[in-house]
């Protein structure tokens, strides 16, 4: 009984998931069909990336995690289906696959799309390979080994010797803000020093302890912790820090020649140490 997980930017205003599901069912009617979630933003790639990776870490080997985001920002003729971690990704060939990954899978095929007229033909073609694993065949048996695939990569801290730059990746509902910037990188930069996280047009002493979880501090207090994805995340008990300091995430995907150049003030955090 295969796991699949739908991550997508359709929503779930109309009948395109509930389609989605019944290809697959139609396809493997065995499947345990599981949302992540229908809310990815197309051009974010960086969110996506930051939902999916850590998302898929609690699923067990073998589950099928497909991947629907900014699916025609050019016109589609395969879909990607790659091997990581013992687990399978199927996303559209546009940088999200090496963006959720890291790098870039060892084992990757094409799945083609005889006929892109719309989401539900390029999603059939993955009912229709997945029918085929499950009877059997093997990836290179239902598409073409590639590997000159599209890539893009999570845009990193950057640092120098008391200080580091970090990008905000993700705001939840609470308008809590999550940076890209994980335990063991900071203690690196750290090296037991004392720190402030200084947040944009704020003019006071920053945060300058790490605490357990949002109850550690007082309600209306600001606060910084990391969270069970182990990002450093920024917040206030009872509160909404992004919409109180006018804080946004990059909107656009990253290539590896790009970088964000646009309200850089609003979507960047610094730590100091002193």
């Amino acid at each position: 009984m295969p796991v699949i997980t739908l991550s997508t930017d359709i929503g779930q205003s109309d009948y395109v998931v509930g389609a989605i599901k019944g290809q697959l069912i139609k396809a493997v009617p065995s499947a345990s069909i599981i949302d992540i979630t229908h809310q990815l933003v197309a051009n974010n790639y960086l969110h996506a990336a930051y939902v999916c990776t850590n998302a898929f870490a609690f699923y067990p080997a073998g589950s099928f995690h497909f991947v629907i985001i900014n699916l025609f920002e050019k016109s589609p003729d395969h879909l990607l289906l790659a091997k990581h971690n013992n687990q399978f990704i199927v996303c559209p060939d546009n940088g999200i696959l090496t963006m959720i990954a890291g790098d870039k899978p060892a084992e990757i095929v094409s799945i083609k799309i005889p006929n892109a007229l719309g989401v539900l033909s390029c999603t059939e073609a993955f009912a229709n390979a997945l029918n085929a694993i499950e009877n059997g065949s093997s990836l290179r048996a239902i598409g073409d080994a590639v590997t000159n695939i599209e890539e893009k990569y999570p845009f990193r801290s950057t640092a120098g010797p008391d200080w580091i730059d970090s990008q905000i990746i993700f705001i939840d509902q609470f308008e809590n803000v999550v940076i890209n910037l994980t335990r063991k990188e900071f203690e690196e930069h750290r090296k037991g020093r004392k720190f402030r996280i200084v947040l944009p047009a704020r003019n006071d002493g920053g945060i300058v302890n790490i605490s357990e979880n949002y109850a550690s501090v007082e309600q209306g207090e600001r606060l910084a912790w990391f969270n069970s994805a182990g990002y450093l995340e920024l917040a206030i008990n009872k509160g909404n820090l992004a919409g109180l300091f006018g804080l946004k995430r990059f909107s656009g995907g990253i290539t590896l020649n790009t970088l964000p150049s646009n309200k850089l003030m609003y979507e960047r955090v610094k730590i100091f140490f002193e």
